[in-house]
């Protein structure tokens, strides 16, 4: 099977992928969710007209002349109206957020005031219906307020609050489940054997899962064992697993027994091989209504492939926009030289320079296995297949980490 370009594989991958059923959470766990459907208002916000401050309600018929004196015949509070009407030369105390009493259209702040016992002497006359929230400043009810797609944070489910909602609608998070594979691994804090490594892409993809808004379930490592490997698969099936991911075991090598037991459990083969660097031992396919995405072994091949591919997977299962995010510019800060028939994602520091430019230079090294790189990266230099020589001081697509 020759290698499969990566925006073929993505475009192969995302096809026919729908997004997720629509459950109700509650505000105070929705945020971050992705909204499922139009949020529509089921009040006037305000729901009266209310003050904006403390003063006193007046009608503004009542200013005339230099000198305006009134009685105040009560008081208004935020959440206690008055409930008589106001006459001519009449005033009521009231405070910010109270509705404003039959009778009166103006709010005398009370800085502009002077009280003495039951009256009050105007300082100076506001303009009319100064201070004055009318009902629906905000919003009116069945006013379409939120719609998707939507990340929802903290500024919407304050307005969904506002609304009177203490629910919303949103996409259900896809569950992945992720399972290294591999003899030679060990979790992290264990003690390894001598020919034993710690295994470190799952903490990776889980985080990355959870960033996207997805929910990673760790099926653990097994061991290179067709049962055992089948006994974890069936496990991801069983959780009703939305995407499972392998880590490692995917390639054609003796050990490499994911591809063959994902076959004995019935997944229908999309594609493997990409021509990508790191990453070429991709694979992804079909088990039922779970999709697989088989990323490589090697620490930086799986989080690059995650990246490229989980991610925009993950979008599309939340009715996001799964295309890959325009690739970003910024300036080459050392020499490059001429790429191969595979795409490469050069791990890259980036900085600023004295011009507020960005300036992005790539490691000496960039051997797959090294992860310290790739947590020092700032971005990845993106450079296409067969892409010639470039010099320090061009400019190259990149996609910031």
């Amino acid at each position: 099977m020759s290698l499969m370009p990566v925006s073929e594989a993505l475009e192969n991958l995302l096809e026919g992928v729908e997004p997720r059923e629509t459950v109700q959470a509650p505000l105070d766990k929705a945020n971050g969710r992705f909204l499922a459907e139009p949020l529509t208002s089921t009040r006037n916000q305000p729901p009266f007209a209310a003050s904006a401050m403390d003063g006193y309600a007046i009608r503004h018929s009542d200013l005339t002349g230099d000198t305006t004196v009134l009685e105040v015949i009560g008081e208004a509070p935020a959440g206690h109206g008055f409930a008589g009407k106001v006459q001519n030369g009449q005033a009521v105390r009231i405070f910010t957020g109270a509705p404003v009493p039959d009778g009166t259209d103006t709010i005398l702040i009370q800085e502009n005031a002077e009280r003495t016992g039951d009256s009050i002497t105007v300082l100076e006359q506001p303009q009319k219906a100064a201070f004055v929230r009318p009902a629906g400043l905000d919003f009116s009810k069945g006013e379409i307020l939120l719609s998707p797609p939507l990340s929802l944070t903290y500024r919407h489910l304050a307005l969904a609050a506002a609304m009177n909602h203490e629910k919303v609608p949103v996409i259900r998070k896809p569950v992945v489940a992720i399972l290294a594979t591999g003899d030679e691994l060990v979790r992290p804090g264990q003690d390894p054997g001598p020919d034993q490594i710690i295994a470190s892409n799952h903490a990776g993809i889980a985080a990355l899962v959870e960033d996207c808004g997805g929910l990673p379930l760790d099926l653990g490592i097994s061991r290179d064992d067709p049962i055992e490997l089948a006994t974890h698969v069936r496990k991801a099936l069983d959780a009703k697993a939305d995407i499972l991911v392998t880590l490692g075991g995917a390639s054609v090598g003796d050990h490499d027994l994911v591809q063959d037991v994902l076959g004995q459990e019935g997944m229908d083969l999309a594609f493997w091989r990409i021509a990508m660097r790191p990453g070429k031992p991709l694979m992804a396919g079909r088990l039922g209504k779970t999709k697989v995405l088989g990323l490589p072994g090697n620490p930086v091949s799986s989080l690059v492939c995650g990246l490229l591919f989980l991610k925009p997977l993950l979008k599309a299962m939340l009715g996001q926009r799964p295309d890959q995010a325009r690739p970003q510019h910024a300036i080459l800060g050392a020499d490059l030289p001429e790429n191969d028939r595979r795409q490469d994602y050069v791990r890259a520091a980036l900085k600023e320079d004295d011009n507020g430019r960005q300036v992005v230079t790539p490691f000496a090294k960039q051997d797959s296995s090294m992860l310290n790189l790739l947590a020092m990266s700032g971005a990845l230099i993106i450079r296409p297949p067969h892409a010639p020589g470039e010099k320090a001081g061009t400019t190259v697509p990149i996609l910031i980490l």
